[in-house]
């Protein structure tokens, strides 16, 4: 499967089945016209109810006509039959943090070139096949000013995706390029460290925000982290400049950013999402930054707050040391990715951490687990978002390994 473009028969609309991979027979029934019932299952339906379990739904189109306890629904006559004993059912998963397009998942590398409707439609194919329904991609390759009269002409490809619901594959929504300061945006394969718009001044950040809303984003992605020491970042005074315009525009505003310092800072100006967890780098959530989030809910100003704690590469780090994971054998994976690439990505990686390494790797996790839960408690909602579409965030599997690692920090 990972060598062509993958032919996705999707289980249902919009459910997805975990536990293990559906056999070609079973996807056949599915595929069947006129009603099918599905049986066996545990069925997690979304709405805050008790698990059911033992259930049967009943799909006819594109519709969930029946949902209940094996043999409590009528079944239509001649409605095909689908076995899911030892599955779970639940709704689709949607990530609110990606990165996709670039990333010629067939030989491992990225580039601006390989942003086509076409690999965009690929990523978005796999991410359905993984139970995925809709993403919001960041960093997106949009055209934009360049701040001095001129355009990156980049094309519009992001935008006219979005306004397609494709066969087979996850909705696709933008939040546009970003803002960064120069060279201190996306890092990782140098095809995005160019994409945000490159501020240093508080003029310039108004120009971005202005151009940027025309592209009509989910939100403005901004990056507030001097990567270790490494680089110059977005000062407090040009991420509120970059707020205070976005929200005359009625847009959101989501931040990348690390210290506790410019968590606080953040909240104080009226950001509203984050991607990541708001406090790490070694940080942890104190009382003042609990208090401020309680302060904006309290007194209702902005107090839709949301993270995308994408806890996932750090629990994955927590593996290893002489352990082979068992989600490196995990037959959804292998069907998205070849055994090379497994390997490459995280197989070698792990197999060779020392015990030291790993547990420092636990502690890590389980202070940014500590620090979600705390900022959690305090009023911002957690939302899965998994920075998934670089080299090794491998696009749909890390949606379940999202799952695992919120389980693993409570």
């Amino acid at each position: 499967m990972h060598h062509a473009r993958i032919p996705f028969y999707l289980l249902a609309v919009a459910f997805l089945v975990l536990m293990s991979a559906c056999t070609p027979q079973v996807l056949a029934q599915a595929a069947r016209p006129g009603a099918t019932v599905f049986e066996g299952a545990r069925l997690i339906t979304g709405d805050g109810s008790a698990p059911i379990e033992n259930s049967a739904f009943v799909v006819a189109g594109n519709t969930f006509t029946q949902v209940g306890r094996g043999g409590e629904v009528r079944v239509p006559a001649g409605a095909a039959h689908v076995d899911l004993t030892g599955k779970t059912v639940m709704p689709a998963l949607v990530d609110m943090h990606g990165h996709i397009g670039y990333q010629d998942i067939v030989k491992g590398t990225m580039s601006k070139s390989f942003y086509t409707r076409e690999n965009l439609i690929d990523h978005l194919q796999r991410l359905a096949y993984s139970g995925v329904s809709a993403i919001v991609s960041i960093a997106d390759l949009e055209d934009r000013s360049d701040l001095h009269g001129g355009r990156t002409n980049w094309g519009d490809v992001p935008l006219r995706v979005r306004m397609e619901v494709i066969p087979n594959a996850a909705l696709f929504r933008t939040a546009g390029v970003g803002i960064a300061w120069p060279g201190s945006g996306p890092q990782g394969d140098p095809s995005r460290v160019d994409v945000p718009y490159p501020v240093s001044t508080v003029e310039e950040a108004r120009k971005a925000v202005d151009d940027y809303v025309r592209m009509k984003p989910e939100f403005v992605k901004i990056w507030v982290d001097d990567r270790g020491g490494t680089k110059k970042t977005l000062t407090p005074a040009l991420y509120r400049a970059i707020i205070e315009e976005a929200h005359k525009f009625n847009v959101p505003v989501a931040a990348h950013n690390v210290t506790l310092a410019d968590a606080k800072e953040l909240i104080r100006a009226g950001d509203e999402g984050w991607l990541h967890v708001p406090v790490r780098g070694g940080d942890a959530a104190d009382d003042e930054v609990v208090a401020l989030v309680k302060q904006r809910v309290a007194n209702n100003n902005r107090p839709n707050m949301w993270m995308t704690p994408a806890l996932i590469t750090a629990w994955m780090d927590t593996q290893g040391g002489g352990k082979r994971p068992a989600w490196l054998d995990d037959p959804l994976l292998q069907a998205l990715y070849s055994p090379e690439q497994i390997e490459e990505d995280w197989g070698a990686p792990l197999a060779k951490r020392t015990p030291k390494e790993v547990e420092t790797a636990r502690k890590d996790f389980q202070l940014q687990a500590s620090n979600a839960m705390k900022l959690r408690a305090a009023g911002i909602r957690v939302v899965s978002g998994t920075d998934t579409g670089q080299n090794r965030f491998w696009i749909g599997y890390f949606n379940h390994l999202d799952l695992e690692s919120m389980w693993r920090w409570g």
